[in-house]
C-alpha cells in the first residue's frame, strides 16, 4: 500500500477512471482508496462520444446526488503534472480539469462551492492537492432538451446495440457508492436488466 503523506497529490475519481486507468497508468501508485474521497454530486448527464454516445459520469450540482468518489496518489510531485496527465487520459483541455494545490494556495473548477469543497477534504486529509475531471453535462447540447432521467432513458433506448452495451458497461462498472437518480432508475427497469455486455 502506497503511503498517503503531505507530499501526496490525488487523482480523484468516480466511473471509469477505476477501472479503465487508460494512459494515465503510469502516472498512478499503489491502489484506489475507494469511497475515501469527497462526496460529490453525480450523474450520468454528459453524452460522452469516446463512450460511443453513452452516457458519463460528471460534477452536476443540479441534477446529481452526492456520492462517496474514490482517489489514487499520482507519481508525479505537482499538482500541474498531475494536472496533465488527467487531461491526456480524458482528451480534454487541461482547463477541464479541477484542481487544488496547497503549496502554491491555487485552485480551479467550474463550481466555486464544489472546489472549496475539495480543498477542505484535500486539507483534513493531510495531502498536497488533489485533481479531478471537470468536464461540464453536454446533454441539452447533444439532445437538444435539458436532462431529465426519462429523457436520459429515452437517449439510451435510441441508442444502436454496440453503444448501449458501452452505455450498460460504463453504469454498471461504476462503483456501487455511486448511487445517482439515473443508476437507481435503471436498476428496476427490465428492458436494462436484460443487456449484457463483455
Amino acid at each position: 500500500m502506497t503511503e498517503i503523506n503531505d507530499s501526496t497529490v490525488a487523482i480523484i475519481g468516480w466511473g471509469s477512471l477505476l477501472w479503465d486507468p487508460d494512459n494515465l497508468a503510469p502516472f498512478v501508485q499503489g491502489r484506489w482508496h475507494l469511497d475515501k474521497g469527497p462526496s460529490l454530486p453525480l450523474e450520468f448527464s454528459r453524452v460522452s462520444p469516446k463512450r460511443k454516445q453513452a452516457l458519463a459520469l460528471v460534477i452536476d450540482p443540479e441534477h446529481g446526488r452526492h456520492c462517496q468518489t474514490s482517489f489514487i496518489a499520482s507519481t508525479r510531485a505537482t499538482v500541474e503534472e498531475s494536472v496533465a496527465d488527467l487531461a491526456m487520459r480524458e482528451r480534454s483541455a487541461v482547463n477541464q480539469i479541477g484542481f487544488v494545490d496547497v503549496l502554491s494556495s491555487t485552485s480551479a473548477g467550474r463550481f466555486s462551492p464544489i472546489v472549496s469543497q475539495i480543498g477542505q477534504w484535500v486539507q483534513s486529509a493531510g495531502i498536497s492537492g488533489a485533481v479531478w475531471t471537470d468536464l461540464p453535462s453536454n446533454f441539452e447540447m447533444h439532445t437538444g432538451q435539458a436532462f431529465s432521467i426519462a429523457l436520459a432513458i429515452s437517449h439510451l433506448k435510441k441508442l444502436p446495440p454496440e453503444s448501449l452495451e458501452e452505455a450498460k458497461r460504463y453504469i454498471s462498472e461504476a462503483p456501487s457508492a455511486v448511487e445517482t437518480p439515473l443508476r437507481q432508475s435503471l436498476l428496476s427497469q427490465a428492458w436494462w436488466q436484460q443487456i449484457s455486455y463483455s
